[in-house]
């Protein structure tokens, strides 16, 4: 089928991807997918969920708060509160300096009292539960003298995430006042009292430790599941974003996550809820560490399912947010109801608007098959996110094509160098926003490859790389930067496609 430029043009206006970015993204909501973390999220069947970059943690975390809320509320009898907001991220680092002194003991506290206040601001003083909670003014009077008796101030008016924070740590100074510093050699500690400036010396490494469940947080803990139970309601306190709050691979980003995965087994009940969405390679670098996690096990009970998707749920993905255009599925005749219910009707679809092979050749792969494995990573992992950016460039990329020739016909209505052309601003994306800018520690290994092969040897990938060559494959295997395939004759490692045009390899054998 021959379509006339200058319609096209006039569709193109109508076509959106959305955005890569969950925050931004306008769609998230008509075109969502449901994968079986969602399924397994809604009905309360986990609390932590670990995922790739890009890979829907936030659009999940923001299908919930955003749109789902007032279903949850009735047909769940979930309440959410949420922090880390979207911008949130910003404000987390005005206070890296103080956060800098506390330790993994505090950090407990911290998310305890962190927790209390959204409780506080989206909870208790909510007008949207305020008849519900009418019935329990006793309960409510005995969490605020809870919070009183272990210092944690109400805030009387509506505060900022800042003034939270800043509330937050307040409250902390009044419960543990004291800053540690541990001495050389042994010699044990120092502590600072932070109203009164008196030193202390701890001159014995057997110092008693604090309760593992801070004693403020067991009452207060108590009086909210009071509440929840007289109301017959649940509470799900949702995190975002802790992959932007703190300096990743920091050991202050270790201590912090850590003392979160505890509050969540400590703070958490049945009726209360921790809901953390979590990158995986964060929850594997925070499970590190000399001192061991012994309570892991209990957190990672109620893990979901890495966020992964299948090729079958990209194309859902694809289809959903190209026909939320009317005037698309109007040009082509596309049959609502049919394009929802059926899976083929949808490859039938995607093939009406991409051509079907972006390279020529009988025995070239689909369209849809390319995409999948040109935006898949060393694990393996493609992400809505990348596939997203490559559709946009490959829109825009189309778009600016047609409008130089008004006059012309075009057979598909995003063409294959509009693909080739969308992979390749990915790829630049990638090197600049995600290997150089996330793994400043890896930068100067992965440029060794710019310019060069996709495929290297064992021996040839130990020359380029230099000492200590086996922890550095083994972290560009863990980021995707590196697939590993294995023969009886030997390993083969390969840079995946998606990072190629970024760092200009070509194709072949090092």
């Amino acid at each position: 089928m021959k379509h006339s430029n200058e319609t096209l043009v006039q569709l193109m206006n109508s076509i959106n991807f959305g955005s890569p970015v969950a925050e931004m993204d306008n769609l998230l909501e008509t075109a969502r997918v449901e994968t079986s973390v969602f399924s397994d999220l809604l009905r309360d069947h986990v609390d932590l969920i670990p995922g790739n970059k890009g890979s829907g943690k936030s659009a999940l975390y923001r299908m919930f708060v955003e749109f789902l809320n007032p279903l949850l509320l009735e047909r769940n009898k979930v309440v959410i509160a949420h922090g880390v907001s979207r911008h949130g991220d910003t404000v987390f680092l005005a206070f890296n300096e103080r956060f800098e002194k506390l330790d993994e003991d505090d950090f407990v506290n911290f998310w305890c009292i962190y927790f209390v206040s959204l409780i506080h601001e989206q909870f208790i003083k909510s007008p949207k539960y305020g008849k519900q909670l009418k019935k329990c003014k006793k309960e409510v009077g005995a969490f605020r003298l809870a919070c009183q008796n272990a210092y944690i101030p109400e805030i009387k008016i509506q505060k900022s995430l800042i003034d939270i924070l800043e509330w937050t740590l307040s409250a902390l100074g009044r419960i543990s006042p004291k800053l540690r510093y541990n001495l050389p050699d042994d010699l044990g500690n120092v502590e600072l009292d932070l109203f009164g400036g008196e030193f202390s010396q701890n001159k014995t490494n057997d110092q008693n430790m604090a309760s593992e469940l801070p004693q403020y947080a067991a009452r207060i803990k108590q009086t909210i599941e009071d509440i929840m139970v007289k109301i017959n309601l649940s509470l799900w306190l949702m995190v975002d974003k802790l992959d932007e709050i703190f300096p990743r691979r920091s050991d202050l980003e270790r201590r912090a996550l850590r003392g979160l995965l505890r509050t969540i087994r400590i703070f958490g009940s049945e009726r209360i809820r921790i809901k953390v969405f979590l990158r995986d390679d964060i929850l594997d670098e925070v499970a590190k560490g000399g001192k061991g996690f012994t309570a892991l096990s209990h957190v990672t009970a109620r893990q979901a399912d890495t966020l992964r998707w299948s090729e079958d749920q990209i194309l859902i993905m694809i289809i959903n947010r190209l026909f939320a255009s009317e005037r698309l599925r109007n040009y082509l005749d596309i049959n609502p109801e049919r394009l929802e219910a059926s899976l083929e009707y949808k490859r039938e679809a995607f093939k009406r608007v991409f051509s079907p092979t972006v390279h020529q050749g009988s025995k070239q792969s689909s369209t849809l098959r390319w995409i999948y494995t040109h935006t898949a990573d060393g694990n393996n992992v493609v992400t809505p996110r990348d596939v997203i950016e490559l559709l946009t460039r490959a829109k825009q990329f189309q778009h600016s094509r047609l409008k130089s020739d008004p006059s012309g016909q075009s057979e598909w209505i995003i063409g294959p160098q509009a693909i080739l052309y969308g992979l390749q601003e990915l790829s630049k994306r990638k090197k600049n926003t995600f290997l150089e800018a996330e793994f400043p520690h890896l930068w100067p290994y992965i440029s060794k490859f710019s310019g060069g092969k996709s495929d290297y040897s064992g021996k040839t990938i130990r020359t380029l790389l230099g000492k200590n060559t086996n922890e550095v494959i083994n972290d560009l295997k863990s980021i995707g930067f590196l697939s590993e395939k294995k023969s009886k004759e030997e390993v083969v490692y390969a840079i995946p496609f998606v990072f190629r045009k970024g760092l200009n390899i070509t194709q072949g054998r090092a």
